[in-house]
This record gives structure tokens, sequence and C-alpha cells, in this order.
């Protein structure tokens, strides 16, 4: 599935890319703060009935980026139902439907997505829009040759911040980190914007890739360069917190980790926590986190099954400690996903139940 598709801007293999300096954006502070207040703003007008297309495209969008920043899933729950009535309000505005199209991938209902899309090309929408959107969608189940070609389409077009970006999570996707890398290193040197949320999700994203690779030096260097950008960014704040506790600092980890998971209602920050609080044989913490977070995907797989099954099967296979529910989790979401992810996930939930039944 790899290979190169164009020239991007290369580090060599091995060569740590230097990310200081450039690429300077808004303050994170105070983004945030801007943030808030345009939601708010946009929220009353719409209150008033006074909000027009664009406004309420920009108050689906702007409250699912809230909700990604700082780790809360009902802010994202709340952004799909925004999209619902934008829908309602708008039936003819092919706005509308890529929003709701959008948050339906969010929450991994993808047949539902690709159905707002084709309405909205049936409205007139521009293909080049739609193909950015259809792209995402066909690589989250795995449909890599059409992401692919519709990222090349892109790319022939304008290589701009956005298909440079794209391309670097088609090779993230596909497990090649290096390749990865010097597309996100592309598309950071091509942001033109002064914004830190694009950037500091791309900078997450590449740590991520490192993460998966087993390169936490490498990760670090990434994920530090968002948290500086945007540092209440949860993501990659817990991304953080696990690398440190794999290098031993767990009095400090904890601390944080707490903190996340007090403020997110992601439970993927409470099994974190459990996890190293039990490492660290603080057995009665652990079992409270623990307990917080197998409920939280419990709730979370009822309201949303489709988009929770992988996660919960994480969680069961590792702190939940119930490999057959892992295993059931994981073969539903293989079903909705075919993607190499998703059958290493069902291969170590089968891996564990072997292991436990043999005890």
């Amino acid at each position: 599935m790899g290979g190169n598709v164009a020239a991007a801007d290369r580090t060599s293999d091995g060569e740590i890319p230097d990310l200081a300096g450039g690429c300077a954006t808004t303050a994170g502070v105070i983004a945030m703060g801007n943030l808030h207040a345009r939601i708010e703003g946009l929220t009353g007008q719409a209150t008033r009935g006074s909000l027009t297309g664009a406004g309420w495209d920009e108050l689906v969008e702007l409250t699912a980026l809230r909700g990604h920043v700082l780790g809360r899933i009902d802010e994202a729950e709340r952004a799909a139902s925004l999209a619902e009535m934008f829908v309602d309000r708008s039936p003819g505005d092919p706005r509308a439907r890529v929003a709701r199209a959008r948050l339906a991938a969010r929450f991994h209902r993808f047949s539902a997505a690709l159905a707002d899309l084709d309405a909205a090309a049936a409205m007139g929408l521009e293909r080049r829009r739609l193909d950015e959107e259809r792209a995402a969608v066909h690589q989250a189940v795995g449909r890599y040759d059409e992401a692919l070609a519709a990222h090349r389409r892109a790319l022939s077009e304008r290589r701009g911040f956005s298909a440079l970006a794209a391309l670097a999570r088609w090779h993230a996707e596909c497990g090649e980190a290096a390749e990865a890398e010097r597309w996100f290193v592309a598309a950071r040197r091509g942001y033109r914007g002064v914004s830190p949320f694009p950037l500091a999700e791309l900078e997450c994203q590449c740590g991520q890739v490192w993460l998966s690779a087993g390169d936490l030096a490498r990760a670090r260097l990434w994920l530090d360069e968002a948290v500086r950008r945007l540092p209440p960014y949860a993501p990659a704040r817990g991304r953080l917190a696990g690398i440190d506790a794999v290098r031993g600092g767990t009095a400090g980890v904890i601390g944080r980790l707490r903190r996340l998971a007090r403020d997110s209602d992601d439970p993927h920050y409470a099994a974190q926590l459990a996890g190293v609080l039990a490492d660290g044989q603080a057995w009665s913490e652990a079992r409270f986190w623990r307990a917080r977070a197998a409920d939280h995907y419990e709730l979370l797989v009822a309201r949303h099954p489709e988009a929770y099954a992988d996660h919960a099967a994480e969680f069961w296979l590792t702190v939940g400690g119930d490999p057959e529910r892992a295993l059931r989790l994981s073969l539903q979401n293989l079903a909705l996903r075919p993607t190499p992810r998703a059958r290493a996930l069902v291969s170590r939930a089968r891996n564990r139940v072997g292991e436990s039944r043999q005890i």
C-alpha cells in the first residue's frame, strides 16, 4: 500500500526533523479563549433564530473542535445534534449535509456519512471538497486505494496544507511511519494560518505514528511540540503521560492523568490512570478508576457502538481484564472497519482468550 506519491519535503531515514522555529501561531490560551467566545456568540444567535447557514456550519465545526481538544465526548455529541438541526433548518444547503456527514464519520456511521456526501453532490457542492470528505471515510474503512486516488487528485490541484496532511495520514494508516513523517513535515512547512489547532492536531498525529512504531523518543518530540503549541490539548497530554509512565516517571504521571480523567468524559484517561496506579500497587484507587472507565465504556458502546467498540475492546483486553468481551467487541469493530489495525486487535484478543483458557 505504501510508496511515494510525489516528492515530499524530506528528512533522511533516521534523521530527526528540526521542529524549532517557524510555524508561529496564536498562543494556545488565547486561541482557546477565542474559541469559547465564538461558540458562545454563535450559540446565542442560534437561540435567537438569527444564525445564517454559514454560522451554523461554523458552530458545528467549532463545537466538534472544542470537544476534540478537551477530550469531551459530550461536545462531539452536541456537535452532532447541531448538525441535525442545521439539516432540519436548511435541507437544501449542501453545507448542512457535509456537516452532518463529518459528525456521522466521527461516530463511525460511515454509510450515513457517504449518503449525506452524495446528497451534497446532488445539490451542486464542488467535487474537490467532497473528494476530501469521501477520502477520509474510505480511509477509515480500509478502502485505501480509493482514498489514495482522491489524495493524489487533491495534491495535483493544490499542494497545500490539507492535501499534504491528508497524505501524511494515509501513510500513517498504512503503518509507514518514516514516510508519514516526511509528509507531516511537508504539511507543517506549508501551513500558512495562525490558528494553533490544525498544527497541534497534525503534530499529535505524527507523535501517535511513532508511538505505534515503538519509537518513544521521536513520539515525544512531536507530542511535546503539540502541547507547547496548545497546552490544553488532551490527546497529546494523554500520550505524553503514557510515554512518561513507560519510562518510570509514575509520580508526576498520576497527577497529570488524574486531571485528564476528571476533566474529560473520555474513559480512555480513566483507564490509563487505573493502569498506572495498578503498576504502582495503588490498588484501591486503581479499582475506582477502572470501575469508572468500565461504566463509561458500557454507556458509550450502548450509545455509539460503531465508534467505541474498538476502544472498549482495548480496555477489556488490558486494564478491564475481560478478554472474552474484548474479542466480541473487536470482531464487531472488524466487521465495520476491515483495516490492519482492526485485524491486529482481533488477533491480540484471540491470543489473550487462548491464554486465559489455558490457565
